[in-house]
């Protein structure tokens, strides 16, 4: 996956969404399913993701299955480009 898309993934959740910059994300550490971002951030996390890589998330895709760690969430934007 591109260590870009990660690298920016992981500020934008600790900077806006955790609100600790400082926060080291892993690439594989569970978003969802560990309760680090709930369903509201989630939203965030998908505008985020439309806005600055141009990619459509559909509804249906906003769940652990998908958004729950860096890696799978960069390779949904690497699919989409």
């Amino acid at each position: 996956m591109s260590t870009e898309t990660i690298n920016a993934l992981a500020k934008f959740i600790a900077e806006k969404i955790l609100k600790q910059p400082n926060k080291v994300i892993a690439a594989d550490e569970a978003l969802i399913s560990s309760g680090l971002i709930d369903s509201f951030s989630l939203m965030d996390l998908a505008l985020f993701v439309e806005d600055t890589f141009g990619v459509r998330i559909e509804d249906t895709e906003l769940n652990a299955d998908t958004f729950d760690n860096l890696d799978q969430l960069a390779a949904l934007i690497s699919s989409r480009k």
